[in-house]
């Protein structure tokens, strides 16, 4: 693919970090879209968008850091990889979740309104950033002989995230890509179906992307820690799920209270 977009003298544009900064972008402006259908403080959101963007970088990478610690700590300046890789996504997301949690209590919104607000963003999102992971090559499959296969070439991509070349690989990054798509469409089109109550688009999307993270993990190729006969992110995926289902039950069965309206920031 193609991991730098253009370099410009001594600066260099990674297409990792444009998609990167458009799934962010997209991903917010969609939270901020549906924030004002449901007539929400859009300044208190905006906040809370911009604690969630920092989080999940943050929480991204020092998951990535935990579960290559041998290579990080064997080598330190393996650590100067951290600014052209993503990390994991689950990283960013258990951050961002709780840093959202505490902003949402701290500032009076209503949890589940705005954890459903923010939820097919998070989806938005992380389609565009898989395919910043393809152009990268990082996240990356295990060789196979399937039709679909794809194959890098590009040496940038082995020297920065380690991508096998001129092997034909399970395209893992379209893979997520199509199914956080998938995940966005069903989000949006049952959000009104049944007996909608707070919470539920929150927590069907969490169940959701566990169960395909935990299929596409067995295509993955690529370093990322392991938990007993799982790897880090099954191992999270195998707790999230069922997590996700009992609070879907608990919230159905719970008398969900109207979303009060938070008083502007002038």
């Amino acid at each position: 693919m193609h991991p730098i977009l253009l370099e410009l003298g001594p600066l260099t544009v990674y297409t990792y970090g444009l998609l990167l900064a458009a799934a962010y972008l997209l991903g917010l402006k969609l939270a901020m879209v549906r924030a004002g259908h449901r007539r929400l403080d859009e300044a208190r959101v905006l906040d809370l968008g911009i604690y969630i963007i920092i989080s999940a970088l943050v929480g991204a990478k020092l998951l990535l850091v935990v579960t290559n610690y041998h290579a990080f700590f064997g080598d330190p300046r393996e650590l100067l990889t951290l600014a052209r890789s993503g990390g994991v996504f689950y990283g960013g997301l258990i951050l961002a979740v709780v840093v959202a949690v505490w902003y949402i209590q701290r500032v009076g919104l209503p949890l589940w309104t705005t954890c459903d607000v923010f939820a097919p963003g998070i989806a938005l999102g992380h389609v565009i950033g898989r395919f910043g992971c393809l152009f990268a090559g990082c996240c990356y499959g295990k060789p196979t002989s399937v039709p679909w296969a794809i194959t890098f070439t590009d040496p940038a991509a082995a020297q920065n995230v380690g991508t096998p070349l001129g092997v034909p690989l399970h395209p893992t990054q379209l893979y997520e890509a199509g199914a956080e798509l998938a995940i966005l469409m069903v989000l949006l089109a049952t959000e009104k179906k049944g007996r909608p109550f707070a919470g539920r688009t929150f927590w069907l999307y969490m169940f959701l992307y566990a169960v395909s993270r935990f299929v596409i993990e067995f295509y993955r190729g690529d370093v990322r820690g392991s938990i007993g006969i799982f790897s880090t992110s099954q191992f999270i995926s195998v707790i999230l799920a069922p997590l996700a289902i009992g609070m879907l039950v608990y919230l159905a069965r719970s008398v969900a209270p109207e979303p009060r309206r938070v008083r502007k920031v002038a």
